[in-house]
């Protein structure tokens, strides 16, 4: 009886062995969870294949109206490295500024030119607002970001009903005269720049204290330590965008709409009627005048003003 009872143990061993055995081998025959990593896998390979992110080689030299910037330091290298990354990798503001750019430069161009300004200043006004009609926290209006007192300083109107900031040829003549003066004190385009973002008396004060006479040897705190490099940036993308991978047509830019300047020297009293005698309405003439800040104009002065009308 007890020799059975041995037998039978045994067999119970040997079954209980054999299950497992064959569970194991079932097991890797059919491994769901390596098939689930398998695909996985091929799913992150077509991502990594469908989509890739590149370091990008700096170009050999790029200057700022002329002023070269010193490539060859170090951290001149890695500040312009940083922005063209930033601003290359932001693909949709990338795209729009181009956009805006085909529209507004034009604009902006013939006025730099006639008042003596490098053509590179346009890139200024490109990281100070994006080309729209900004407003910042401080409330610096407009492409040009200008405060209400430096408007005042440079011959702009600025009240209730008018606000000269937002009048794209006006507040670029501003930023100009602005501009000439930095570079008459500071003597460089790159130093000039600098002041329109710290003023001028942040810009002297940065020079006596690090005894420096150059913005490139400049420590400054992160805003407009970046300033300049913002500048060179988007200028680089905005000459080269193909060499920066934005592709686009010329159907997809931004037109300027002709307009006809109509002058106005009294009291308009309701400028959504006033709009109906052009056969536009209120929404149009405030679009392309908007320094017009409010629905009428009381001009008790009897100023004249020009008042652009779409063709």
């Amino acid at each position: 009886m007890k020799i059975l009872k041995n037998v039978l143990i045994g067999v119970g061993v040997v079954s209980i062995c054999a299950v497992s055995i064959n569970a194991v081998t079932n097991t890797n025959e059919n491994p769901k969870p390596v098939v689930e990593n398998k695909n996985k896998s091929a799913d992150t390979a077509k991502a990594v294949k469908d989509y890739n992110v590149y370091a990008l080689s700096l170009p050999k030299e790029i200057d700022f109206a002329g002023e070269p910037a010193p490539l060859e330091l170090p951290d001149i290298h890695e500040r312009l490295d940083r922005e063209l990354l930033v601003n290359t990798y932001w693909q949709s503001n990338g795209l729009l500024l181009i956009k805006r750019a085909h529209k507004y430069f034009p604009m902006i161009e013939p006025i730099l030119a006639e008042e003596g300004v490098p053509d590179d200043f346009k890139y200024l006004a490109v990281i100070e607002s994006g080309l729209t009609q900004a407003v910042s926290p401080a409330r610096a209006v407009g492409f040009w970001q200008i405060l209400e007192g430096t408007a005042r300083d440079y011959g702009l109107e600025v009240n209730g009903n008018v606000d000269e900031r937002y009048h794209i040829e006006k507040s670029t003549r501003a930023a100009c005269k602005y501009l000439k003066k930095a570079k008459e004190k500071f003597g460089t385009w790159t130093l000039a720049a600098a002041a329109y973002n710290a003023g001028n008396r942040g810009v002297q004060r940065q020079l006596d204290r690090q005894k420096v006479d150059d913005y490139y040897d400049l420590l400054l705190g992160e805003e407009t330590g970046r300033y300049v490099f913002r500048i060179l940036a988007l200028k680089e993308i905005l000459t080269n965008p193909q060499k920066y991978g934005f592709n686009f047509d010329e159907k997809h830019l931004y037109k300027r709409i002709p307009t006809r300047k109509v002058k106005v020297d009294t009291v308009v009293n309701d400028f959504a009627d006033f709009a109906k005698q052009f056969n536009i309405n209120y929404k149009i003439l405030k679009i392309h005048n908007p320094w017009l800040r409010e629905a009428h104009l009381n001009n008790a002065s009897r100023r004249e003003y020009e008042i652009k009308i779409p063709e």
